[in-house]
């Protein structure tokens, strides 16, 4: 199973848990209510009691499969958030490394300018985008180069290709969830098992 998959049904089931106890925790209060404001009909009392014994085991049952089912997403999400961190980090990694080369193409193109050397209109245009400052001192310094013949380069860019990244949520969506999943237990059938239902 995916971790998206298993979260979003553990997050259902944690839902449909926190649901059941709310109305469970209601009837008590009325229970508990009618008990103390009942006159002294002592089988009633007995009766109300035992509702109310009941309803605590049911709450109980519920209460300690929605916190295992809360512990199971808590998990889930900290793998979540790991295989999201990793996709983020691989891709500041990736455009660290083409922040770099790309750096070092621009001073390259600054050296051969400075040099007086011929070099495609289209590498002077992102020397200039870069730093209009840098390019007018690689210009002039290169006017004053005395060159016999000067050298002629082709583009350092060449055919430039765009990479494509992949989203994080989408990684960590699909990631293996791996084992150790609680069995998908229905709210009614572990009402059932605590001796109470709907």
């Amino acid at each position: 199973m995916k971790i998206g998959e298993a979260r979003q049904i553990y997050r259902d089931q944690v839902h449909a848990y926190r649901k059941q106890k709310s109305v469970l925790n209601k009837q008590l209060e009325e229970v508990r209510s009618r008990m103390q404001h009942m006159p002294g009909d002592e089988e009633q009392k007995k009766a109300y009691e035992s509702e109310a014994a009941t309803l605590q085991l049911t709450l109980d049952a519920l209460d300690e499969k929605e916190s295992e089912y809360q512990e199971y997403l808590d998990q889930l999400t900290e793998k979540y958030c790991a295989y999201w961190n990793t996709e983020v980090a691989k891709q500041q990694k990736e455009a660290g490394k083409e922040a770099a080369a790309e750096m070092g193409k621009i001073m390259e193109v600054a050296r051969r300018l400075m040099k007086g050397a011929i070099v495609p209109a289209s590498d002077e245009k992102k020397l200039m985008e870069f730093s209009m400052d840098m390019y007018q001192v690689a210009k002039n310094i290169g006017a004053m180069a005395r060159q016999e013949k000067k050298d002629k380069y082709e583009s350092l860019w060449g055919e430039e290709k765009k990479t494509e990244q992949t989203d994080p949520r989408e990684t960590a969506e699909n990631a293996d969830a791996g084992t150790g999943a609680p069995e998908i237990v229905d709210v009614s059938d572990t009402m059932l098992s605590a001796g109470t239902a709907e």
